[in-house]
């Protein structure tokens, strides 16, 4: 059977032709398999550049557009499709296609060789990441992960702190991956030893009470409605912070609204009178607005609240046995803590003076609860309020 001219080629052998090209084979090939002389493959070819078997040694990532694609949307082009008809043809957006043509030319402009060329060079020139590009940036970063912010922190802060200038902008998982990922140098590897650790394993539940009672508890279930929704400030949660044998101790206390944190230090040890004055001699400093309850475990630290609200008019209220999650703020300030004071330490050696800066470094810290605002701020504003 004679071979067939190029002019009388019907369009779906035209299309065989340029997929096989795309696909790599040779002149020679496609003219015996599609049955057509080397000239006519050559006549439908020379719009695209031929075969491209030096393009084709780059092959682009799942989703991304291939040889075969491009030259799909050329061929488009040359019959005068739309986009979205070309997209529906190679089972893409037609806002892809758009997207395409528009950077490589235009509609008059497109080359499929030239298209899949310029993607190539693309993909293969290195990219600088934000904390690269912007040393501003990275410097702050850098400066809020050693006061042991976490990413997430970091970046709302950004927001909150340039709210018009994207470029101070990154995201959390920007700042992990320069930590984690290998051959990322903008941020020094040890920093990743500040990111939080993640609060301790809770205790069994159910497990026997082997504690003393202590006398005339008034239980969280007796608690007002007010403190739960968390609506009225004024409301603690308190605990202690054990160190290393059990020998030193911090003490912890919460305001559930603000989270506003203060940290009571205990000069030697912990006994209920001690922790009774620390904590009398903290709430006195404080506004009448913000000391009406706080709400403590069942450790035998408290074993002189009745003496405490005699002194203060401020009620203490006991969680159940092992059950942490009652007092959910303190139990989460008290992880962040750990940061400052770790476990296994002996923390006797805090002065009261460290006891303060860690906990306005604490109070200055974005919470992703108060929608990234700080504790000191939202305190700030409830006690500007009042005084209004």
């Amino acid at each position: 059977m004679a071979k067939r001219r190029w002019q009388y080629l019907p369009e779906k052998e035209r299309n065989e032709i340029i997929r096989r090209a795309a696909q790599g084979q040779s002149q020679r090939q496609i003219a015996n398999e599609v049955g057509v002389t080397r000239a006519v493959v050559f006549r439908v070819l020379r719009p695209f550049g031929g075969v491209m078997l030096s393009d084709r040694v780059w092959s682009p990532g799942p989703g991304q557009l291939g040889t075969e694609d491009r030259i799909g949307i050329q061929v488009g082009l040359m019959a005068g499709w739309s986009f979205n008809r070309i997209g529906d043809e190679l089972g893409r957006p037609g806002s892809t296609i758009a997207r395409e043509v528009k950077r490589n030319g235009g509609r008059d402009g497109y080359k499929a060789a030239d298209a899949h060329r310029a993607a190539r060079q693309r993909a293969a020139r290195p990219k600088r990441t934000k904390l690269e590009a912007n040393p501003v940036l990275c410097g702050l970063v850098v400066e809020k992960l050693e006061q042991w912010w976490s990413p997430e922190e970091i970046a709302n802060w950004l927001r909150r702190t340039f709210p018009d200038r994207p470029e101070m902008w990154v995201s959390h998982e920007t700042i992990y991956k320069s930590l984690y990922v290998q051959g990322r140098g903008e941020l020094r590897r040890e920093l990743a030893a500040c990111l939080r650790t993640g609060r301790a394993k809770r205790k069994q539940r159910g497990r026997q009470e082997h504690r003393g009672k202590i006398s005339d508890m008034v239980m969280i279930s007796d608690r007002p409605a007010e403190i739960e929704d968390r609506a009225v400030p004024g409301h603690w949660e308190g605990d202690l912070i054990i160190g290393k044998d059990g020998k030193s101790a911090v003490g912890t206390l919460v305001e559930r609204s603000t989270r506003f944190v203060i940290l009571l230090h205990l000069d030697g040890d912990r006994t209920a009178e001690t922790v009774r004055n620390a904590m009398a001699d903290a709430m006195a400093k404080l506004p009448e607005l913000i000391r009406k309850s706080i709400t403590w475990d069942q450790g035998r630290e408290m074993a002189e609240h009745v003496q405490f609200t005699v002194d203060t008019g401020i009620p203490i209220y006991f969680c159940d046995p092992h059950s942490p999650w009652q007092r959910g703020s303190n139990e989460n300030t008290n992880g962040l803590l750990r940061q400052y004071m770790p476990k296994g330490t002996d923390l006797s050696v805090h002065t009261p003076e460290d006891l303060e800066r860690f906990a306005l470094s604490l109070n200055t810290r974005p919470r992703k609860t108060l929608e990234w605002a700080t504790p000191l701020e939202k305190l700030t504003e409830l006690v500007m309020a009042t005084a209004a």
